[in-house]
């Protein structure tokens, strides 16, 4: 619901938009949200939104992803987007277990989290992917919960607005395999950054915020930044939409026979 809000408050149409998904209990995304949509494998939601971005630029793309989808099978990719700032915004829906599979841990369950696969409860720390954009050269970062719909539906705005690539975590309670982080917990912790005047253009404050975990936890926007993004530096493709390009009369024969 936040993000059908926000893409109403964009005002942008169904055929202006695409979003893809992963493998997950968030997959369905592209089933519940009528734009565009494309269903990937499990830890590839950048490959193809990035793809999707470069050959249509016109298009507002927006990749959802598990936590266990972006942040085990996918880590790396999330990474190289970050730094590249291809323009489009990815959410990832963080219930800190996985839930499709029944209930084993992921890297962002926290330590002493029993569950399926760690009986005697996870033993390595909780990954951080808020600190890990911004250490990465992240020019938006947000953290925001699925407890607070409206708050939730302003970062995204801000976050589609953005011009560069845009990260959103967010808290969502799995409420069958997660008796942890339940949405009574996250409510006596979280607080919004915007409310103790946070300045999102200070990154070491912001790296700061992203590293505070315990009694209490920040939602909002930690960092914004504008830089060039990735197509500005492809001055070959830079002012073309590679989805308009003639396809006719080109004679791949030679490119076939080196491979052959």
């Amino acid at each position: 619901m936040a993000f059908k809000k926000a893409l109403i408050e964009l005002g942008l149409e169904r055929e202006e938009a695409v979003i893809v998904s992963g493998i997950g209990c968030h997959g369905k995304m592209i089933n519940y949200v009528n734009v565009n949509g494309f269903h990937g494998i499990h830890g590839r939601v950048l490959p193809i939104a990035q793809g999707i971005k470069l050959a249509n630029p016109k298009l507002t793309v927006v990749g959802f992803a598990g936590d266990a989808d972006q942040y085990n099978e996918g880590w790396s990719h999330l990474a190289h987007a970050v730094r590249r700032n291809i323009n489009m915004t990815l959410i990832v829906h963080n219930n800190m277990v996985l839930g499709l599979t029944t209930g084993q841990a992921t890297s962002t369950s926290q330590p002493g989290f029993k569950s399926k696969s760690t009986p005697f409860g996870v033993i390595p720390p909780m990954l951080n992917p808020s600190a890990h954009a911004l250490v990465s050269n992240g020019t938006f970062v947000a953290r925001g919960f699925s407890g607070d719909m409206l708050h939730l539906k302003s970062l995204i705005v801000e976050a589609i607005k953005h011009r560069g690539f845009a990260f959103i975590d967010v808290f969502q309670p799995c409420v069958t395999f997660n008796y942890l982080n339940t949405y009574d917990w996250f409510r006596r912790r979280i607080y919004k950054l915007e409310e103790e005047g946070h300045d999102i253009t200070d990154r070491q404050k912001a790296l700061e915020k992203a590293l505070e975990w315990g009694d209490r936890i920040p939602i909002g926007i930690f960092y914004k930044k504008e830089r060039p993004i990735y197509r500005d530096n492809l001055p070959h493709v830079k002012d073309v939409n590679l989805t308009k390009l003639p396809t006719e009369n080109i004679d791949i024969a030679s490119t076939l026979k080196e491979m052959m």
